[in-house]
């Protein structure tokens, strides 16, 4: 399959993004740092491809889907694994802060989604967008309060693309607490959170039973997402959760 990865210079998306490639599609890499998706190219295999795109802005999305197209030859699917998690409590978030996270993690799927859907529709493809256990499965985290609200809107946009376009699969990956690779395949979600707020709200998120204990192999992971890419001319998954069983 020729599949496009949104987020692939670090955590989640480059370890799916590399992954997917290991396992034989023809990849095309996209993030805003390219000197990261060059080293993830060269990971993943001969033939993946490194294409900077900024996904808060339309004209960047247009020209990554364009190179992405011309390079692989057409898209099968669409991974949207780019993601901000920051961390505070809601009446602390400036309107700077909520409009990065929606613009990264809502209009930024819509504005790559709308890019791709042509090819995606030529070919009756998928799309893929990794969502979270706190937009759906949980209520939302305390200090995580904008995260899952993006995150639910993203849930939301899923639903409102396919009704839309009922020839593409589209599919929400709720993920829960998970592994990442070596180096940049290790998650850079909580990089620039407050060490004393997260260790705060961290007893809260134990002690209301939203950890499992156990942390999933990105592996698995990896293995979902290339199952959904695989099905989608032949069948839709609307929403598919992965997560690790808990602790005993």
């Amino acid at each position: 399959m020729r599949t496009v990865v949104v987020g692939a210079s670090s955590g989640l998306g480059r370890c799916i993004g590399v992954g997917l490639a290991q396992q034989g599609h023809e990849v095309a890499l996209l993030a805003r740092r390219h000197d990261k998706l060059v080293e993830a190219a060269k990971e993943a295999g001969p033939g993946t491809l490194a294409i900077a795109c900024d996904v808060t802005d339309q004209e960047s999305c247009q020209r990554a889907i364009s190179e992405a197209v011309a390079g692989l030859g057409g898209i099968d699917g669409l991974v949207y694994a780019t993601g901000v998690g920051p961390l505070q409590r809601l009446a602390d978030i400036d309107a700077t802060t909520w409009r990065h996270a929606f613009d990264t993690n809502v209009i930024g799927a819509a504005l790559i989604t709308a890019a791709a859907i042509p090819h995606l529709e030529a070919t009756s493809g998928t799309a893929a967008y990794l969502s979270s256990i706190s937009a759906s499965m949980t209520a939302p985290w305390p200090g995580l309060g904008a995260y899952a609200v993006t995150k639910a809107a993203l849930d939301k946009l899923v639903e409102a693309w396919r009704e839309e376009h009922s020839s593409v699969g589209f599919t929400r990956v709720i993920v829960g607490d998970c592994t990442g690779g070596d180096g940049d395949g290790m998650t850079q979600f909580a990089n620039n959170w407050n060490a004393d707020l997260a260790m705060e709200v961290g007893t809260d998120w134990v002690t209301r039973g939203y950890i499992a204990g156990n942390l999933m192999p990105v592996e698995e992971l990896v293995r979902a997402v290339s199952h959904v890419m695989q099905c989608g001319a032949i069948t839709t998954i609307p929403s598919i959760t992965v997560t690790p069983r808990r602790a005993t």
